[in-house]
């Protein structure tokens, strides 16, 4: 353990060593990741030990290149849509739309695809990985609302309508043994083309627009906080590591291990929402 690791898996005694780490700064760089969302029902890949408990996400080249992993895709996303689209923002997200209204955070970059900062009322988000709201088509680059696929997904699959699964962190649904051959997918209403979720998959880069943004955002910091992140994933923890190279004061606040937990100032093992809550107010 890292040995500046507080004994905080108490939310109350956490927030008091966060608020305490947090008041003397002023420009602080914060990212967060699924740990924090799970309070909004949507959970997480990894366990406490930053290993899969899941079945990784599907893999671009998978998506792009085979057609039943294409359609195994859109119908866990079609069963999965309807929970995911109904998750709201905890009070963790609550809470860092608040401060922000008030002198802070300097910068909220997230890793997740779920809109819920933005939804909670934080603005400026920086939204890493995309979010799921919107698909793109990868031959025009024409975009559409989510929610209107799905009404076109259930008008072109009505045998999948009723079927129910628990939800996934991509807002995909956990099903297995169906003949996913026989899903309709769909295409762009403009040229025909292949669509997919605007969200980064895994084999693809971030856009370097929002890598340059949160770049920048953090050569303007002068602290930064992960929240709910094993920072297992590159695109995450190439920020903390950046933040330990420039001198800043790094602390995470998440429930298990982290990739950065030997380059951190203070480490909270403690709920997310909660400990956010009572710290930010």
């Amino acid at each position: 353990m890292n040995p500046n690791a507080a004994d905080t898996r108490d939310a109350h005694t956490a927030a008091q060593a966060l608020y305490e780490w947090l008041r003397p700064h002023r420009r602080v760089f914060v990212l967060t990741g699924a740990g924090l969302s799970t309070g909004s029902g949507i959970p997480h890949y990894r366990d406490e030990n930053g290993a899969w408990q899941r079945k990784p996400p599907i893999d671009f080249r998978a998506f792009v290149g085979d057609a039943r992993a294409r359609a195994r895709y859109w119908a866990r996303s079609f069963v999965g849509w309807p929970s995911f689209a109904g998750a709201r923002p905890n009070s963790g997200h609550q809470a860092l739309a608040r401060w922000q209204e008030r002198d802070g955070p300097h910068a909220l970059v997230t890793q997740n695809v779920d809109g819920l900062h933005a939804r909670a009322g934080s603005r400026d988000v920086v939204d890493l990985h995309g979010c799921l709201d919107e698909i793109v088509c990868l031959d025009c680059g024409a975009r559409r609302a989510r929610e209107s696929v799905q009404t076109e997904l259930a008008e072109r699959n009505p045998d999948w309508v009723d079927l129910d699964a628990a939800v996934l962190p991509d807002g995909d649904a956990d099903l297995e043994g169906l003949e996913f051959e026989r899903f309709a997918t769909p295409v762009c209403e403009h040229c025909g083309g292949m669509v997919k979720p605007d969200v980064v998959f895994f084999g693809e880069n971030v856009p370097r627009a929002r890598v340059a943004a949160a770049q920048q955002a953090l050569a303007e910091a002068d602290a930064m906080l992960v929240v709910g992140s094993s920072l297992m994933v590159y695109s995450g923890y190439r920020f903390a590591r950046a933040a330990r190279e420039a001198g800043l004061p790094l602390a995470l606040l998440n429930r298990g291990v982290t990739r950065a937990d030997d380059i951190a100032t203070l480490k909270l093992e403690a709920d997310c929402s909660a400990t956010l809550q009572a710290a930010l107010g």
